[in-house]
């Protein structure tokens, strides 16, 4: 059995569908932390048949949670202080992300404006659907199915 240790203060991110560790790793910038972090991968769940956690060991305003939210809302958030979770957020999917995902459409003002932000709005919560904010371009490809 494979035992990490217990975090004194940071956050776990449980439920993550097996295999998208590393890719949530990077798309929270978690390389660029000065922090320490463990990913466990294919861990046995009840609920989920396998699962990938993240623990990090850094104060959770370090974290994007709109971000983790359009990744996968699904993913539980349990924060630790005192090597005690102390709180578990529940995601939601964001209202809007910005510089997160880019817009395909070529004559859309941010393929001709490179300073200029990437900017999708939530269009449809039930169907996960966004659209940018400029060109009304659909972007329904979501990142963790």
């Amino acid at each position: 059995m494979l035992n990490v240790g217990a975090l004194r203060e940071g956050f776990v991110l449980d439920h993550i569908k097996a295999g998208k560790a590393m890719t949530i790793y990077h798309d929270l910038k978690l390389d660029k932390l000065d922090c320490t972090v463990a990913i466990i991968k294919n861990a046995k769940s009840n609920k989920m048949g396998k699962k990938d956690i993240i623990k990090v060991e850094c104060p959770i305003e370090d974290l994007d949670l709109d971000i983790l939210g359009f990744i996968d809302h699904n993913i539980t958030v349990n924060i630790i202080k005192d090597e005690k979770i102390v709180e578990k957020k529940d995601l939601r999917l964001p209202k809007q992300v910005v510089n997160v995902i880019r817009c395909k459409n070529p004559r859309c003002i941010t393929s001709i404006e490179q300073g200029l932000d990437q900017v999708f709005v939530l269009a449809d919560e039930e169907n996960e659907v966004y659209r940018c904010k400029y060109c009304e371009e659909k972007y329904s490809g979501h990142r963790n199915k």
